[in-house]
């Protein structure tokens, strides 16, 4: 990068749209800097927000892990036990002659409620190694090795899913891609023709929310590197890798509630914590850091900065010729 360059700023926006389809951010600098050289105004239309304080991400903790799963249930680590997943996944038709692969498992425990509830054959991928392993060992104690399999994925990797598969499912999990284009082609090319496609994610209601500081804060503290995009963006990338959208809706109200409701207990939670003396206080101290978290989340989805999205995507047949 040349030393002209180093001091441009770059739009918001730009930054994203270059993010989005793959630019160097040097590169769109290079641009920037012949454009300003047409431009005999040289006007800088750029807004940069302030810094933000320093904030650490919350890695999954072995502590953490456990008290998820208080909060959650068991296998869980986020809104949605079994007859939420029962419930929402009646959208994808399945039976017992099915397989289908579960992105974003975490715990594993929609992956085991699927094979358990409507006898499919389950593969789960997982972005985070220390959730892949535990999901794995979850799924083995309950018998469920090769009927609910939980693997890490390599986002990065060339054709990551290595059979066909009817059904595809993805939880709050695609806003952790940086690539959406690649690793919606590879669910795309690892499904059958007329295979359905489940997604709930977490996006932008537009793309200047990624300057507001609580937004900011929530994905600074996100374990995996969040890369939220808004719904017409995703949707938008569906639709170019081949689907045909089937159901496009915010489910913001109800995964509010879903987290309003598990947090209602957390105060007895914490007070049974609190009983086991030192090794209590500790758990009830991450117990506490996850509240905040998402009580967090809760308020950005409220003021509608950040919204709950459904899609179901249909994968056409192949047209005969």
């Amino acid at each position: 990068m040349s030393e002209n360059t180093k001091n441009i700023k770059v739009p918001l926006k730009l930054r994203l749209k270059s993010w989005w389809e793959g630019y160097d951010l040097d590169d769109v600098k290079e641009r920037l800097k012949a454009l300003q050289n047409d431009d005999p105004s040289g006007e800088d239309n750029s807004r940069e927000s302030p810094p933000d304080p320093e904030i650490d991400s919350m890695q999954w903790s072995k502590l953490r892990i456990e008290m998820t799963q208080l909060i959650w249930g068991n296998g869980y680590c986020g809104p949605g036990g079994r007859e939420h997943i029962k419930v929402m996944c009646k959208l994808l038709a399945m039976n017992s002659k099915m397989s289908a692969i579960v992105i974003g498992a975490g715990f594993g425990g929609p992956s085991r409620v699927l094979a358990e509830e409507f006898g499919v054959w389950i593969t789960g991928y997982e972005l985070s190694r220390e959730l892949a392993e535990k999901a794995m060992q979850m799924s083995t104690d309950s018998g469920l090795a090769s009927k609910a399999a939980i693997h890490h994925l390599d986002p990065a990797k060339d054709a990551p899913f290595n059979r066909r598969y009817d059904r595809a499912f993805s939880k709050e999990a695609l806003y952790c891609f940086p690539d959406k284009s690649k690793i919606l082609k590879d669910v795309f090319d690892t499904l059958k023709d007329g295979s359905l496609f489940l997604v709930t994610d977490y996006v932008l209601s537009d793309l200047s929310a990624l300057e507001n500081p609580d937004v900011r804060k929530w994905l600074k503290q996100e374990a995996t590197q969040p890369y939220p995009v808004t719904a017409d963006m995703m949707k938008e990338t569906l639709e170019k890798t081949g689907f045909a959208i089937r159901v496009n809706e915010d489910i913001s109200p109800e995964y509010v509630n879903l987290i309003e409701n598990s947090w209602s207990h957390a105060a007895t939670v914490a007070k049974q914590l609190a009983e086991k003396g030192e090794e209590g206080a500790e758990a009830v101290k991450s117990l506490m850091e996850e509240a905040e978290h998402w009580a967090l989340r809760a308020k950005i989805l409220k003021e509608g900065h950040i919204h709950v999205w459904r899609f179901l995507a249909h994968k056409p047949s192949a047209e005969i010729r």
